[in-house]
């Protein structure tokens, strides 16, 4: 091979290599040095992402999409179905300031894990709930989670626990919409995200839900 036909070749081929790497951050972002993320899925990623943001030693949530096969897509293909993601959060936390063990504990009971339908209002598989782990350890703290909120019900518990894979942040526009100021036009009325947002998590019966089942050990319903 000559060296101009071996430079025709490596250049595409590198460029493709470039391409694939450049894909591959972007779908899961680093975390921080001395920090950890955690991925859930736990219905509507909005709710997700307001409540566990307001946990102290939490640094930032990212709204997004994991467990499909399907690279890069969007919100209206995974809500359409096809694409095995589901709508998840990825929590980055500081593990000096709150473990994950109660970051699991506290997400078991702010969901409804007995539901294998969807959550509250939202149903289909994209709205299931499920914890994402790269690791054994990780593994053994959400098994653990999962019992103790098993025993904690005294119901079955049908949250899986499945193995982390790409993870593709949702579009701007969902990315802390609980707090956004756009005005924005909804079946209650135009309101500002921040508004649209309590309206929906209050017609959808989340907080009411998990009250019912967790009661005062229900950490942000209501919030």
């Amino acid at each position: 091979m000559t060296r101009i036909a071996y430079l025709d070749f490596v250049k595409p081929t590198l460029l493709i290599a470039l391409i694939a790497l450049a894909a591959l951050l972007r779908a899961t972002p680093a975390p921080a040095a001395g920090t950890e993320t955690l991925t859930v899925a736990g219905g509507c990623f909005w709710c997700v992402e307001s409540d566990f943001e307001s946990v102290p030693g939490v640094i930032g949530a990212v709204s997004g999409f994991t467990g499909g096969k399907t690279a890069n897509p969007t919100y209206d293909q995974v809500t359409k179905g096809g694409t095995g993601h589901y709508e998840a959060v990825q929590i980055t936390f500081d593990p000096a300031r709150v473990s994950r063990e109660t970051l699991l504990n506290m997400f078991f009971r702010s969901v409804d894990p007995t539901d294998a339908g969807g959550q509250f209002c939202d149903r289909g598989d994209s709205y299931r709930t499920a914890i994402f782990v790269s690791n054994t350890g990780e593994k053994a703290l959400a098994q653990q989670a999962k019992a103790d909120a098993q025993r904690a019900l005294g119901q079955t518990v049908v949250t899986p626990i499945l193995q982390q894979g790409a993870f593709y942040p949702a579009e701007a526009y969902h990315q802390d919409y609980y707090k956004g100021t756009k005005l924005v036009l909804t079946r209650f009325g135009p309101k500002r995200q921040h508004s649209a947002y309590k309206a929906y998590r209050k017609a959808c019966g989340r907080d009411a839900r998990v009250k019912q089942l967790w009661g005062s050990a229900a950490p942000f319903a209501g919030s």
